[in-house]
């Protein structure tokens, strides 16, 4: 018989172990999320950022930090945890004072900022805290639909069937709770306006050709106008709107003129301008939806002028340039599944939408990490 039917040889002991380490982290994954969670709650990124480069100290902490004292040993193991998840960098000052060649030391446990939890800094004055969109990310009702992925799976599409996971669990879509619970509503878009100010920063800052010659832009789902109201002040001379849904619009107002908002349904209508701006929307509905979207852009982007285009922010899978930015777009993914009814698309997926969607030519820059820039022209 040839090799591949014959059997692996039995594991060893310390492959054993090994793996059920392995499923240890998988089945306690969950934690990761709420211990950093926890921290965002609690402030600690803040606190260690305003101890300087030095970093803090677990006195520093407990000073600065609305922990109980009779909670202050369980601080610790928190802090533990999350440096060895590679969100803070632990050291004691023993060892950083024996790489300066200094012999006093105390012998304390100090903690640093990382690349990572320094985008949880609430007062970093060069980029936009991204804590209201982790932490809006790690609620109950989001893990409440993942526990229901299995059983949603084994469910045939029908009248009768929820769409999503999300919907099973709370008998309603996301977007239907977004609606009727404001706190959820209210964090949600506390999270969608805390990324689009990353993002903005990023997109102003290093993608100015996009927005050369345009003199009108729609930013379609644009929420309260964070990123409409960025680029308007980035670029003078163009006229920026917001298109968002009529319950939204109702609570928010002109800013000074800049950015005019406009309630209606993407579905049915966008208002005509040289570009139309879909940042980390088409993510959140079907190839069928997507494409009903892309159509009513079109119409837009004909009747605002013979260069309009639309400009996509979203995930472009296969772009990653590194493992974990790879793994970021699949987790992505797998929310959308569990929370809508949308996905994270390859390339080939995007461009049979354009064409399906009446264009004829896009362009795909993957310069915003786990997201892509995509210019698409009629």
């Amino acid at each position: 018989m040839g090799s591949e039917n014959q059997s692996m040889p039995p594991a060893t002991s310390a492959e054993l172990l090994q793996a059920q380490a392995e499923l240890w982290c998988h089945t306690y994954g969950y934690l990761k999320s709420t211990a950093l969670r926890c921290a965002i709650k609690l402030g600690i990124p803040n606190a260690i950022s305003r101890c300087g480069g030095g970093g803090a100290s677990l006195s520093e902490l407990h000073a600065a930090l609305p922990v109980a004292p009779s909670k202050r040993p369980c601080l610790s193991r928190l802090m533990r945890f999350l440096a060895a998840s590679g969100i803070f960098e632990e050291d004691d000052d023993t060892t950083a004072a024996a790489q300066a060649g200094d012999d006093h030391s105390t012998g304390v446990v100090r903690y640093r900022l990382t690349a990572a939890s320094r985008l949880l800094v609430d007062d970093n004055d060069d980029v936009a805290s991204l804590s209201p969109f982790t932490a809006g990310c790690v609620v109950p009702s989001y893990f409440m639909a993942s526990l229901r992925l299995a059983e949603w799976l084994q469910i045939e599409d029908g009248v009768a069937a929820a769409e999503t996971p999300f919907m099973m669990a709370h008998g309603t879509s996301f977007f239907g709770m977004v609606g009727r619970d404001a706190e959820f509503g209210d964090g949600f878009n506390e999270a969608m306006g805390s990324d689009s100010r990353f993002v903005t920063g990023i997109v102003v800052r290093e993608c100015r050709e996009v927005f050369t010659g345009v003199r009108s832009l729609v930013d379609v789902g644009g929420g309260d106008g964070t990123m409409a109201k960025a680029i308007a002040d980035a670029f003078p001379h163009m006229r920026c709107s917001v298109l968002e849904r009529p319950q939204l619009v109702d609570g928010l107002q002109a800013d000074d003129g800049k950015v005019e908002f406009v309630a209606g349904d993407m579905m049915e209508f966008i208002p005509p301008a040289d570009a139309i701006l879909l940042k980390f929307i088409l993510h959140d509905w079907s190839d069928e939806d997507c494409v009903t979207i892309l159509k009513r852009c079109k119409e837009a982007i004909s009747a605002g002028g013979p260069k309009g285009k639309v400009i996509i922010i979203d995930t472009v899978i296969g772009s990653a340039v590194s493992k974990q930015t790879f793994e970021a777009q699949l987790l992505m993914d797998f929310a959308m599944m569990v929370l809508l009814t949308g996905k994270e698309r390859e390339e080939e997926q995007w461009s049979r939408m354009f064409m399906d969607a009446g264009f004829t030519r896009y362009k795909i820059s993957p310069i915003l990490g786990t997201r892509s820039l995509i210019e698409v022209y009629p």
